[in-house]
């Protein structure tokens, strides 16, 4: 027979994987971005959807139902076991690739070859690229932890795949998205282990190539083209210089307090896509810096909440998917409120909740209930 525990022995602690709820904290600032950007589009758009469709709600109207689509799969994504994408992320990779290729031979537009049409709408394949990249570097870093410091690991197989995506998009031409991946991409290898001597060294690289697009204009014409008109738009303020320009009118225009919720003067006809990638201008005039400093804060706290969940996570599949999904949201909302303040060239790139793009919403708001999800796999300490 078992002997009988000792009276008053305390059990040690233990550890238990329990299947818990979603984090409440990270939901609430998703949909509070949510609802702010909703209103701030109807703000933004209802002149130039106006002018050039005679319906005032046509961006607004097409947005709402994206974010009703988008929420209902946020919260079925986050209750579905994320490590089900463990399984899938090679063939999610393959099939991103193959709508890359499929996209170039698409054209909607002379300047860019970028969506594929599906009649009621278009669908970018850089948005399901950016979750392509994190899942297979998610993937690869969970399964090779322990090797990461040898190249083989931890450096040429991320290459190699981060590469042909970055230049399918560069052949679109995608510069803001190819930007974001490479972004994305250099800092999940650094948090997963990556030696820092290839850091280094692609570090020197960049610089070289920075210097050699300076110092030699003529080898690509484009790049050295924004170059210039972000270190003096006023060069040609009725061409390529204007958009920088009444964005910062916009900017200046609001102040301390903004002039008020649907009083921007700036989006009426002035600002190019302000309802796309320059709807943080219209923030800014509208909402003035306290405003806009808000709504930066709230971005912050949804940043560094999901960095908590990746920080908690039990697994380092789930940690880094909660990692890089987070920083996809970060960069890309520091980049495009650079480049809006002209403190980078223009790059052309959204901002996440706000800027007008169905398909790109029902992305991002699906990638939220990844992080739902893995905010449900938690360590729970029990007696």
């Amino acid at each position: 027979m078992e002997a009988a525990r000792p009276a008053g022995k305390t059990r040690k602690k233990r550890i238990r994987a329990e299947k818990g709820g979603i984090d409440l904290t990270f939901m609430f600032l998703v949909l509070i971005l949510l609802a702010i950007g909703l209103i701030m589009l109807f703000s933004a758009s209802y002149a130039s959807a106006y002018y050039e469709t005679g319906n005032s709600f046509y961006y607004i109207s097409r947005q709402l139902l994206f974010a009703i689509v988008g929420i209902i799969g946020m919260f079925v994504v986050a209750n579905i076991d994320y490590h089900i994408l463990h399984r899938f992320a090679f063939l999610i990779y393959i099939g991103t690739v193959f709508l890359l290729i499929l996209v170039l031979f698409v054209h909607t537009r002379e300047d860019a070859r970028r969506w594929i049409p599906l009649g009621f709408t278009t669908f970018q394949p850089s948005e399901l690229a950016k979750f392509a990249v994190v899942l297979i570097f998610a993937h690869l870093i969970s399964t090779n932890y322990d090797k990461m410091k040898d190249p083989k690991y931890g450096v040429w197989p991320f290459l190699a795949l981060m590469g042909i995506v970055v230049l399918l998009m560069l052949l679109e031409p995608h510069l803001s998205g190819t930007i974001l991946i490479l972004s994305i991409g250099i800092i999940m290898m650094f948090v997963g282990g990556t030696d820092l001597k290839w850091f280094m060294i692609g570090g020197l690289l960049l610089a070289a190539a920075v210097v050699v697009i300076v110092l030699i204009p003529g080898v690509i014409p484009y790049a050295m083209s924004r170059i210039q008109h972000w270190r003096d738009p006023w060069i040609d303020p009725q061409g390529k210089g204007f958009q920088t320009i009444q964005s910062l009118y916009a900017i200046g225009s609001g102040g301390l307090m903004g002039v008020g919720i649907g009083n921007s003067r700036q989006k009426h006809l002035y600002l190019p896509e302000p309802q796309n990638d320059f709807i943080f201008s219209v923030v800014c005039e509208e909402l003035g810096f306290i405003g806009a400093t808000l709504i930066i804060l709230v971005f912050v706290l949804l940043i560094w909440r999901g960095y908590v969940i990746a920080m908690r996570c039990r697994d380092r599949f789930g940690s880094m998917l909660a990692i890089g999904l987070t920083t996809q949201v970060g960069v890309q909302t520091i980049l495009n409120i650079a480049v809006v303040s002209n403190t980078i060239p223009n790059t052309g790139i959204s901002l996440p909740f706000f800027s007008s793009g169905g398909t790109a919403l029902v992305m991002l708001l699906a990638e939220m209930g990844v992080i739902l999800s893995v905010s449900r796999q938690t360590n729970l300490e029990k007696e």
